[in-house]
């Protein structure tokens, strides 16, 4: 080996050097006529010039065409696409691209392209029905199935109310050695697979899997499914908020409760292979584990959309008041809420069905916008407020900052009922305990449109509680009985660009 490095070292090395006198001579008379070569250079230094003058004819415009378009893929483009503006010397804007994907407006995704599948039992029927008549509304062309163990009681005047009822196929041939489960995890996994046999497939673009303690804001749901390409294989979903949840199961899994959406091409696939899957799987716990082998072994990944202060949807692994997660929603979308059974309801002094009620106007007033979070300070009094838009006002003593006011205070607890504050997927913050920094909370009473302002009008009402006297001297928001909170709709908030206008500095437009 060494000497074989050595010789190609030495040939490398020699190659470098000129060669000797003969094979000088030998070289010299292989050489083309002097004449030959004048004409080449000049030919090459000509073709050279031209190209030159071309490029430079042309530089005036390279902000706007692309003479390397070559070079380029092909991008569709929505046919409503602005031409940006001309810029402005003293007045510069900085946009950026929304990072999902754009459709035309004819092919964007609407209700009627979504197909829904609740898991249900016929011993919780009778309560959680009135759930799912709070958010699905055949007449808007909703299309979707409840799948039960067994047949239930059907009332004539909820026929129109309600999506179609089935009972679920036979499940009893399936193996499960869960002794932690319940059998029932097979029948529910197999939801999405049993609603597309049933063949009402025509222009269904995605399938949506929930159980019947979730409510959906579906026209948030028609937002972000708007994002994907429902031809490919999408598995989207949520995490839980709660470590241990995800750690006892996987990172990688959609929590079924609070919804996972599957597109059409995905769902098709995952029926002709589900059921062979489900077998190899006997051990797992529930429904969604098993969705999430069969997922794997399709090699499709987990989607997880950044919709609420952890991802979409809102699965709600807590038990307690959950005052603290909704009146810090971030600015995100409010796809659902899930585990209703479990939590208190979200106002006071009220069934979690007539709070939902309440929760449904500002939901049909402006859906994009429902609890999302303002904060502002009022300079005079020395307040600090926090607008869960559609659910709450907050009202602090002194100037609390953005930072610790947009995290959740934990007032609830965690799934497993413990007050651990590592046990969250999310930021909280402690519940304040010194009575002058306790919030004065506001309640929505009320909200409506107002028609020559083209606005809405949102009543908050004080939440009277007793509270140890608070001896800073400055003004006592606890004074204030009501709040009313002005707010224009804005349906295309999660539809555009993000957009900073920056008036001291020049910045170029990034697309």
């Amino acid at each position: 080996m060494k000497v074989a490095q050595s010789n190609s070292e030495k040939f490398i090395w020699d190659s470098t050097r000129p060669p000797p006198p003969a094979a000088a001579a030998s070289q010299s008379k292989a050489a083309p006529k002097p004449m030959v070569m004048v004409w080449l250079i000049l030919f090459i230094s000509a073709t050279y010039l031209v190209y030159t003058i071309k490029l430079l004819s042309s530089s005036h415009n390279t902000c706007e065409v692309d003479i390397f378009s070559a070079r380029h893929f092909s991008l569709h483009k929505p046919s409503n696409e602005t031409i940006p503006p001309p810029r402005n010397p003293t007045k510069q804007t900085l946009r950026f691209s929304n990072l999902g994907q754009k459709f035309p407006e004819k092919n964007r995704t609407g209700l009627e392209h979504i197909v829904f599948g609740i898991a249900a039992s016929a011993k919780l029927w009778d309560k959680r029905k009135e759930y799912i008549k709070l958010w699905f509304k055949p007449e808007k062309r909703m299309k979707g199935t409840v799948w039960l163990d067994k047949p239930v009681k059907i009332h004539k005047n909820e026929t129109k109310s309600l999506p179609q009822l089935r009972i679920s196929g036979n499940t009893s041939h399936f193996a499960y050695k869960n002794k932690k489960g319940h059998h029932s995890a097979i029948r529910i996994s197999r939801i999405v697979s049993e609603t597309l046999r049933l063949g009402e497939t025509e222009n269904v673009r995605w399938f949506v899997m929930g159980d019947d303690d979730t409510v959906f804001v579906t026209d948030n749901l028609v937002r972000i499914l708007n994002k994907y390409d429902h031809n490919q294989y999408y598995y989207i979903g949520s995490l839980s908020e709660s470590h241990l949840q995800n750690i006892y199961f996987s990172y990688g899994m959609a929590y079924g409760g609070g919804g996972f959406a599957i597109s059409y091409p995905l769902a098709k696939a995952l029926d002709k292979m589900q059921d062979r899957c489900i077998q190899r799987y006997p051990g797992l716990y529930g429904s969604d584990d098993r969705m999430q082998a069969c997922m794997a072994e399709l090699g499709v990944p987990l989607t997880k959309e950044l919709v609420y202060s952890w991802w979409m949807p809102i699965q709600y692994d807590v038990h307690g008041n959950l005052f603290g997660l909704l009146a810090a929603h971030p600015v995100t979308p409010l796809v659902s809420l899930h585990h209703l059974d479990v939590v208190e309801p979200i106002f006071p002094n009220v069934t979690q069905l007539q709070a939902l009620q309440r929760l449904k106007i500002p939901m049909q007033l402006d859906s994009a916008g429902l609890m999302q979070q303002s904060i502002c300070y009022d300079e005079t009094n020395g307040w600090t407020m926090s607008v869960s838009w559609g659910f709450t006002v907050q009202i602090f003593r002194g100037v609390l900052s953005p930072r610790e006011i947009e995290m959740p205070s934990r007032t609830f607890l965690n799934w497993y009922k413990r007050a651990d504050y590592k046990a969250y997927a999310f930021n909280t913050r402690s519940v304040m305990r010194n009575p002058c920094q306790k919030p004065i909370v506001f309640y929505l009473s009320r909200a409506r449109m107002e028609s020559n302002t083209n606005k809405t009008v949102s009543e908050y009402v004080q939440h009277r509680v007793p509270n140890p006297e608070c001896k800073w001297k400055m003004a006592d928001p606890a004074d204030v009985d009501r709040v009313e909170v002005y707010k224009k709709p804005d349906p295309h908030l999660w539809d555009r660009c993000f957009q900073v206008d920056r008036d001291d500095e020049s910045y170029d437009k990034i697309s």
